[in-house]
């Protein structure tokens, strides 16, 4: 014998009920006893806001919605019945909307809307539907029979949520649903029934579910199968978690927790009934009944997660009371909750500190200014004499809810919570864990619910999959170089190193884009390369593309609060560097190959990376030297392990090192020059490289990271070039000033070269000094075996003392750069672990 419940979407329309019949003529005829049903999907809703204009004297004539509601009936009668049995479904009908209408004059006559008279109005959409849904099942050649929830289910006189009689009401069931002759099964409705002389009442937010949990209890049924719109209960909300999942099976004890907090799925009186006589309860997919669905039972197999779920209360306020007067003293709590309870208020959770000095309970936002005031009302002479401060109650909270049998077993479940919030700026302002170990409840900001929950399901649910959101500025050279190796690489990051990277937003000086769903990296390059037509591709392609603002991308940026979001500058810009301080404090990583911040101020240097240390968000920047090779990680290592760096010699520019390492007397010094620039081993104007200001910048970054107190002015830098050559108007100007020198780079050349030795552009870190100079080195200089744009590193330090560390590879070039910001962003990734 199974009792089932078909929810409001279930049998909301031609549609659901034709898959309503499937089902029941399915594997589960025969054994079906009772069919509960709720009022159609949004009936009952749409009569509590007729009530509600009721009360504010609107007559019910004048609601368009209830001559809606009556059609959607009637349509219902006509599509699956016909002569006799559309007849009376019709008659039935039409009765209850003239009782309704009734009901409604009434309460506009009066003005007033009562519990009682809510209780009334909101009946109409279980008894609407359920006999309407009875002659409906009965037309296919089901034996089914109508009855009336209100003649079996008996309930105390209140209103809005009654309280169960069970001894009678378990009692009527048997008596009228097991005797003999009756049909194969009865539908019934769901949320109603009656007080004390008959009167009617509701059984409050998830009634019909409770119905349901009602009939299976008093007829000791094998099961209860609930019938709904999803798969069972998920690991989470998946309108706030695309990655939810179902859930196999779960315990009495986990599916009470999560649906406490918030799983809509099913309502936590639903299950006391079936707990009590062990009976499982099964949520089954109206619209797929091929899936097996979730069943809560006594004793759930363990999963293979250490957690079954997470459920959020988007809306909580929370009553907080502290005080000296509290510490130690019995009865305390008592006072607290009971003077609550006067004023009817539930409390959601509670958190006490263990020194007594604090105590804080959520409660619903409906009820947080009359918690106050209870609380006030019952301390007020400890409030005067200023032994409890005045209780506050703290609105726009959440509450999130970590839930699973494991936890009792398994260590480092809240590290592992905690961590996945702290990593995603998530501030907790209150915890509560029961005794029974099987839920970790965290009271958060109400805007962080969705990144909480996704950050968390992430943790647990994702076998080790971690995800980062990236919002990129800059998709030129290096960083449209970047959009490459993302579109090439990030499957196989996915599937092979369990690492996924979604590109969110990104923008250049002229537009920027967001999508949350994703952007495809190579197409999103593409778009920002057309000249024109740009957004009318965007739009083609879904696409919103806005004028870019700066403001405005860091602000839609945090506003999407996703979690795991990381920000990569591939801009030289100063304006997106100066930004940075406003990035980091909202938990948001930063990636860039952008010197302007490290070779800013000094103390904006040290507000940065010193709020990455100290708050864990990670500031990665070692492609602002060298590009990809691992220079600033190599010092930062040094540094950790208790090494000291004593000197550090350095090539910093590629362009220069190609200039100096081709500079062997066949060609001129301009010649060459001309050559690096054809070959894009210069800026379009050579100067901005010959100038020596990007190495200095450079040498400057790892002296800081070498713990030098230093700004860009201390630099000391040996102009290469005459002032001359810095006046001219425009490139071709300058070039013809440039080969006025070539007699004199020729000498100096030269001049080495009879000693042996070739001209090399130096930087030199030591003794708190920073400079850069064109020296002659000989034979056995490391810089000697410099090719190319090739950078080289030389560091001495205590352990490196007799055979220096030396750095050599490509330090400049789309390829190698944006490979490094890359594996920066990969870094980040794996810091979600």
């Amino acid at each position: 014998m199974v009792v089932v419940k078909f929810g409001g979407t279930s049998v909301g329309s031609k549609e659901a009920l034709s898959q309503v019949i499937k089902v029941l003529k399915g594997p589960l005829r025969g054994d079906v006893k009772v069919v509960v049903v709720s009022a159609l999907s949004g009936v009952t809703d749409a009569l509590i806001a007729a009530a509600g204009r009721a009360a504010q004297g609107h007559a019910p004539a004048e609601e368009p919605s209830l001559g809606a509601l009556k059609k959607r009936h009637l349509d219902l009668s006509a599509y699956f019945l016909s002569g006799a049995e559309k007849q009376g479904a019709d008659a039935k009908i039409e009765d209850s909307f003239a009782g309704l209408f009734r009901m409604l004059d009434g309460i506009a006559i009066l003005g007033e809307l009562s519990p009682r008279s809510l209780d009334g109005i909101m009946s109409y959409g279980e008894l609407l539907s359920a006999p309407l849904i009875a002659s409906i099942l009965k037309a296919p050649g089901l034996d089914a029979e109508y009855v009336d929830s209100r003649e079996l289910i008996v309930t105390d006189g209140s209103h809005g949520a009654a309280r169960l009689d069970a001894e009678q009401s378990y009692r009527r069931i048997r008596d009228r649903l097991l005797k003999k002759g009756g049909p194969s099964f009865y539908v019934a409705p769901g949320f109603i029934a009656s007080g004390p002389g008959g009167a009617g009442t509701t059984l409050g937010r998830g009634g019909s579910d409770l119905s349901a949990a009602i009939y299976g209890a008093a007829l000791d049924v094998e099961r209860l199968e609930i019938w709904t719109d999803v798969d069972g209960i998920l690991t989470a909300d998946p309108r706030l978690v695309t990655g939810a999942f179902r859930i196999d099976a779960i315990s009495y004890e986990e599916a009470m927790e999560l649906s406490h907090f918030g799983a809509k799925v099913l309502h936590p009186p639903t299950i006391r009934p079936a707990m009590e006589k062990n009976i499982p309860i099964v949520i089954r997919n109206t619209f797929n009944p091929s899936c097996e669905g979730t069943v809560i039972t006594a004793k759930a197999p363990p999963g293979p997660y250490p957690i079954r779920g997470i459920s959020s209360l988007a809306r909580v306020s929370l009553v907080r009371i502290q005080g000296a007067a509290m510490t130690g003293v019995a009865g305390f709590s008592a006072r607290l909750f009971g003077a609550l309870a006067k004023r009817g208020i539930s409390v959601i959770l509670i958190s006490q500190a263990s020194s007594e000095y604090s105590i804080c309970a959520a409660v619903d936002p409906k009820d947080g200014q009359a918690a106050v005031a209870a609380v006030k009302e019952e301390f007020g002479r400890e409030i005067a004499e200023g032994s409890i401060e005045r209780p506050a109650a703290e609105e726009d909270l959440a509450i999130v809810a970590v839930v699973g049998s494991r936890m009792k077993r398994v260590s480092g479940i809240s590290g592992k919570v905690f961590h996945a919030l702290g990593r995603n700026g998530v501030n907790v302002v209150a915890i509560a864990q029961g005794s029974s170990e099987i839920n970790i409840s965290l009271v958060i900001d109400r805007q962080d619910e969705a990144k909480a929950l996704n950050a968390i399901h992430e943790a647990f649910f994702l076998s080790g999959v971690r995800s980062v959101n990236l919002f990129l500025l800059g998709p030129g050279l290096i960083g449209g170089t970047l959009l490459d190796q993302l579109g090439e690489h990030r499957e196989i990051l996915a599937d092979e190193h369990k690492i996924r990277i979604c590109l969110v937003g990104a923008g250049n000086s002229r537009y920027m884009v967001f999508y949350n769903s994703g952007l495809d990296p190579r197409k999103t390059k593409e778009l920002f390369k057309m000249k024109e037509g740009a957004k009318e591709a965007a739009a083609g392609a879904g696409l919103s593309l806005e004028d870019f603002n700066l403001e405005k991308f860091i602000a839609s940026m945090k506003a999407l609060n996703l979690p795991n979001t990381a920000f990569c500058d591939c801009t030289a810009s100063e304006t997106v560097a100066a930004a940075y301080g406003g990035i980091l404090p909202s938990a948001i990583p930063i990636i860039t190959p952008n010197k302007r911040a490290n070779a800013g101020t000094y103390g904006y240097y040290k507000t940065l990376t010193g709020y990455s240390r100290e708050r864990g968000i990670p500031y990665l920047y070692e492609t602002t030297v060298c590009a990809g090779l691992p220079v600033i990680s190599t010092l930062r290592d040094l540094f950790l392990s208790g090494d000291r760096v004593r000197r550090i010699e350095a090539v910093l520019s590629g362009t220069l090192s190609y200039i100096f390492n081709n500079y062997d007397g066949s060609k001129t010094f301009s010649a060459l020059v001309r050559e690096a620039k054809a070959a894009g081993y210069t800026e379009p104007d050579p100067r901005d490289d010959l100038n020596a200001m990007d190495a200095a910048r450079k040498a400057l970054i790892l002296a800081r990271e070498c713990g030098m107190n230093l700004e860009f002015d201390s630099v000391k830098i040996e102009p290469l070039l005459p002032p001359a050559c810095f006046k001219a108007p425009n490139v071709e100007a300058f070039f013809k000033e440039l080969e006025n020198s070539d007699a004199a780079f020729d000498k100096r050349r030269s001049a080495a070269a009879a000693e042996g030795r070739a001209l090399r552009y130096v930087a030199v870190i030591e003794e708190g000094r920073v400079s850069l100079s064109l020296r002659a080195e000989d034979e056995k200089s490391p810089f000697r075996t410099l090719v190319d744009s090739d950078n080289m590193v030389v560091i001495t330090s205590d352990r490196y003392s007799k055979l220096p560390m030396v750095i050599k590879g490509p330090g400049a070039g789309a390829q190698v750069t944006a490979g490094g910001v890359f594996a920066d962003i990969v870094r980040i990734a794996r810091t979600l672990v």
